[in-house]
């Protein structure tokens, strides 16, 4: 009888698979390496997609979820993220529509301030015909 749940199924086979790679030594420090880079190149992307629309905070789990599965530090620092964030966003779900229509005004400022930095205003102000200095990025 098989009546493991498929995430119990994925625990094990992940294990028996890193028990393999542990044999290695050398093999090991790759995948410890492997997993350290990947997974902090999935965490500062998601830093950096936290004031704007979207999964930044998705993100920023999945990256300390990657670095989780190899360094207990990032286990702490999920749990401990995961827990504020749960915090605020309680929080931020009590506040006033005021309070929340502030929210909105930061993420498009910080969108709209992005957009202006990255030169986006300028590209389409150039399409249409509209030759204004101030569309153009300062960078």
């Amino acid at each position: 009888m098989d009546d493991q749940n498929p995430v119990d199924k994925a625990k094990v086979k992940h294990r028996r698979f890193r028990a393999r790679i542990a044999e290695n030594k050398s093999l090991d420090l790759g995948y410890r390496i492997t997993v350290g880079v990947v997974g902090t190149i999935v965490l500062v992307l998601g830093v950096l997609a936290i004031p704007y629309p979207g999964p930044g905070w998705l993100i920023v789990f999945a990256g300390l979820g990657i670095l989780a599965s190899e360094f207990a530090w990032a286990k702490s620092a999920l749990r401990f993220v995961r827990k504020r964030y749960d915090a605020f966003m309680a929080w931020f779900s009590k506040q006033s529509m005021f309070v929340k229509g502030l929210g909105v005004l930061f993420t498009t400022v910080v969108v709209l301030a992005t957009l202006w930095l990255l030169g986006t205003f300028a590209l389409v102000g150039g399409w249409l015909g509209l030759d204004w200095t101030w569309l153009e990025s300062p960078i």
